[in-house]
């Protein structure tokens, strides 16, 4: 009976362990994630990231992408790549930086399946700001999306 019991325990935290990381965002390098939009026609979101010391990473991490409902979203909806400052940078990540001004710092772009930059209905390139709501950050991507099916 102790063994029943004790399976189901196991049994249920794998199961509970394998949701939550269905929700983990898993990010890709810039190259594979532009190949991957390619084939699978998504909108990517490139996050030219430091991590720890950023207060803006950090923030975005923690609000954001660690929402398990926003880490979905972005799991099922686009190709998430991450661009790691702390390293030396490939030709194609620093050519997309330097495309838009990045100088070497953090920036947040949302690309179609080619890599243009997704503009608004009016035309207006979508832009990022640092400090978000997990909510207004939901309603940016159906922006993001809508406009994507829209190119």
């Amino acid at each position: 009976m102790k063994t029943i019991r004790f399976l189901i325990i196991v049994i249920a935290s794998l199961i509970a362990l394998n949701a939550f990381a269905s929700t983990e965002i898993k990010w890709i390098p810039l190259k594979k994630g532009m190949e991957k939009a390619k084939a699978d026609k998504k909108p990517i979101i490139v996050d030219f990231f430091f991590g720890k010391g950023c207060p803006r990473c950090e923030i975005l991490q923690k609000t954001v992408y660690d929402n398990p409902s926003i880490g979905k979203r972005i799991m099922d909806e686009f190709i998430p790549v991450r661009v790691d400052l702390t390293k030396k940078l490939t030709s194609e990540e620093e050519r997309l930086g330097t495309q838009y001004d990045f100088k070497n710092d953090c920036l947040l772009l949302f690309l179609d399946h080619n890599g243009n930059v997704i503009k608004d209905p009016a035309g207006r390139k979508l832009c990022f700001v640092d400090a978000i709501e997990p909510e207004w950050f939901m309603k940016y991507l159906d922006l993001i999306k809508e406009s994507y099916k829209k190119q």
